[in-house]
C-alpha cells in the first residue's frame, strides 16, 4: 500500500522561515510516502509586483531556504513532499510545485494556467506537465488553476500518473467538486492540497477555501479538510488501481477516445 495525504494551514505572507516553522510543527510525528502543500507555500499570495515578491522566491534547485527545509522534512516523513513555491530563474518568476524527496528535487513544474493577477507577477509555465516515479507510484503535477482546464489532468493520465498531485490557493467556489470529475474522467487518484485564511492588498482581499482533499479513482473522498484551521491528513491507497481504465467489460476510458473526430476544422 501507499500513503499520501496533505498538509492544510495559512502561510505567512512576508515570512518564509516562518512557513517553515509552521510545517515543522504540523509535520511532527507525521509519516507518509506522498505528502502535498498548498500553492506558493513558502511566499503568500498577493503581491503588487514581482519585485516585492522576488525577496521570498528562491531557485528550483533546492538550494534555497524553503526548499533545503522541504528535503529535511521529507527524511523525516520517509517519503516525497510536492508543495507550490515562488521561483525565482534568470528570466523571472515562476509559480511552481516542486516535489522534493530526502535526496533533492525530483521534479518541478511551472504552473501552465495562471490565474487573474498572477499574470502580472509569473512568467507562464515553459516545463510542461511532470510526472515522477516515487516508491512505485507515479505522481503528476498540476497547481491550482490548472484544474478548470480538463487537458491538465488528461494529460497527466497520459503520461501515466495514477495520482494527481495538487498544491492550490483556491478562492473561487468550484474546484473541490470539479476534481471530483477530473478523478473520475481518468480513473486517477488526487490530492489537492489547499490553504485557507484571507490576503489583502491595497483595497483587494482574498479568501481561501481551505476544504483539502483526497479523492479515489471513482470520485469518492477520502480524507477531507475543515474550511478553516490547519489540518493534516493521511490515507492508504493502492496506486495499481488507477492502471485500470475498463468502465465496462467493453469500454476502456482511454482507447474509447476517437481522437481524430476531436480535431476542429
Amino acid at each position: 500500500m501507499f500513503t499520501l495525504g496533505f498538509v492544510q494551514f495559512c502561510p505567512t505572507r512576508y515570512d518564509v522561515h516562518q512557513n517553515i516553522a509552521t510545517l515543522e510543527r504540523l509535520l511532527r510525528g507525521v509519516h507518509a510516502d506522498l505528502l502535498v502543500l498548498p500553492e506558493l507555500a513558502n511566499s503568500g499570495y498577493m503581491f503588487a509586483e514581482p519585485a516585492e515578491l522576488l525577496p521570498y522566491s528562491e531557485p528550483g534547485d533546492g538550494s534555497g531556504p524553503f526548499l533545503s527545509a522541504l528535503r529535511r522534512f521529507a527524511d523525516e516523513v520517509g517519503g516525497v513532499i510536492v508543495s507550490g513555491f515562488a521561483e525565482r530563474s534568470p528570466h523571472g518568476l515562476f509559480n511552481s510545485a516542486a516535489a522534493v524527496g530526502r535526496t533533492g528535487v525530483l521534479a518541478l513544474y511551472r504552473k501552465i494556467h495562471l490565474f487573474a493577477d498572477e499574470k502580472g507577477l509569473f512568467l507562464p509555465g515553459d516545463t510542461g506537465f511532470q510526472v515522477f516515479e516515487h516508491a512505485g507510484a507515479r505522481i503528476g503535477l498540476m497547481v491550482c488553476f490548472d484544474w478548470f482546464f480538463p487537458e491538465s489532468a488528461r494529460t497527466l493520465t497520459l503520461l501515466g500518473a495514477q495520482i494527481i498531485a495538487h498544491p492550490a490557493n483556491l478562492v473561487l467556489p468550484y474546484c473541490q467538486q470539479a476534481m471530483v470529475t477530473r478523478s473520475l474522467e481518468n480513473c486517477v487518484f488526487s490530492v489537492t492540497a489547499n490553504r485557507y485564511g484571507q490576503e489583502h492588498l491595497g483595497d483587494k482581499t482574498l479568501s481561501f477555501t481551505g476544504v483539502s482533499q483526497v479523492l479515489d479513482t471513482k470520485g469518492r473522498r477520502l480524507a477531507q479538510g475543515p474550511e478553516q484551521g490547519d489540518h493534516v491528513a493521511v490515507c492508504e491507497i493502492d496506486p495499481a488501481v488507477a492502471d485500470n481504465k475498463w468502465l465496462t467489460s467493453t469500454n476502456h476510458l482511454l482507447n474509447d477516445r476517437r481522437v481524430a473526430l476531436y480535431q476542429l476544422t
